[in-house]
């Protein structure tokens, strides 16, 4: 008994001895690649800027003039109304199709496949993919359909849900196969019709599934960027009375894109301060999904 004490002692000592090794170098690098630039974004976005070398420091006037652009408003509530709606019919199908596969299907494994296979191209490749296949089958003498703000609009909602359905799949198909079978016997012998078993067995097990879908859904929903600027690049445009534009199909990552990188002298520190604002939106959005869902999880 004392030897093997005396062995958990040497182990400990020598966990704690070498552990700093271990954990310096991920501190190191957390705080090189995400603490220190985000410090430093969060510093720009209150100074006015070309080079960070010439920032001098302005205040909240950049957060002021984020919320006064139009542009950026339009770009908040269009990017708001495709997240939902990406949300809802992404894990909607997916669920869907994931319950399919998982019902002893022939072929389900070469389908799973099939379905997740659109995940591994870029979102540049699809967006231009997809504006191929929109001109050609639906396109217009010498314009593009997605030139009007609702095909635009569901040209990226159909995009998304193409991409991303099948990596939903693939959670919810490991979320459907952990649920345990003893529970889905019991209810059939209580005679539970496939409906009953479906919504008051399957999917509160298949809750920690849900709450990952739902976080991944809507987290890239709002970040979209490389589809929105391949795809429609924010086109149509409506010219304003002083002489600004909104462009009715940009969504907030390519606004901000668009903000920095503008002729405007003092563009950068607002595009910035609009960065910390998206930033502030998605992860507060994010942790409250988190706390909601997980509070319908079941303990199993």
């Amino acid at each position: 008994m004392q030897k093997k004490l005396a062995k958990g002692n040497t182990i400990q000592a020598s966990t704690r001895r070498w552990f700093p090794l271990f954990l310096g170098p991920v501190v190191a690098a957390f705080i090189i690649g995400f603490v220190w630039p985000f410090a430093q974004g969060i510093w720009l976005s209150m100074c006015n800027f070309r080079l960070i070398s010439d920032a001098k420091f302005t205040g909240f006037d950049n957060y002021i003039k984020a919320f006064q652009d139009a542009s950026f408003t339009h770009a908040f509530w269009y990017t708001a109304l495709f997240a939902i709606t990406s949300l809802v019919l992404i894990n909607v199908l997916a669920f869907i199709v994931a319950y399919l596969l998982t019902q002893g299907l022939k072929g389900s494994n070469i389908f799973r496949t099939v379905f997740f296979m659109p995940n591994l191209i870029g979102g540049i490749v699809l967006g231009y993919i997809w504006s191929m296949i929109f001109d050609g089958v639906l396109g217009r003498m010498n314009t593009s359909i997605l030139l009007e703000t609702k095909y635009g609009f569901w040209g990226l909602i159909i995009l998304m849900c193409w991409q991303q359905i099948g990596y939903m799949m693939i959670i919810y198909v490991a979320g459907l196969q952990a649920v345990p079978e003893d529970m889905i016997e019991a209810a059939r012998i209580d005679g539970a019709t496939k409906a009953q078993t479906l919504f008051q067995v399957t999917i509160p097990n298949v809750m920690p599934s849900i709450t990952i879908c739902v976080f991944l859904s809507l987290t890239n929903g709002f970040k979209l960027f490389d589809q929105n600027l391949a795809l429609t690049a924010g086109q149509p445009f409506i010219i304003q009375p002083d002489g600004s534009n909104i462009k009715t199909t940009e969504m907030l990552a390519l606004n901000i894109y668009n903000t920095f990188y503008s002729s405007n002298t003092t563009s950068q520190g607002v595009a910035q301060a609009k960065a910390v604002i998206f930033f502030i939106l998605v992860a507060g959005l994010g942790l409250a999904q988190l706390a909601y869902t997980r509070n319908k999880e079941v303990q199993q």
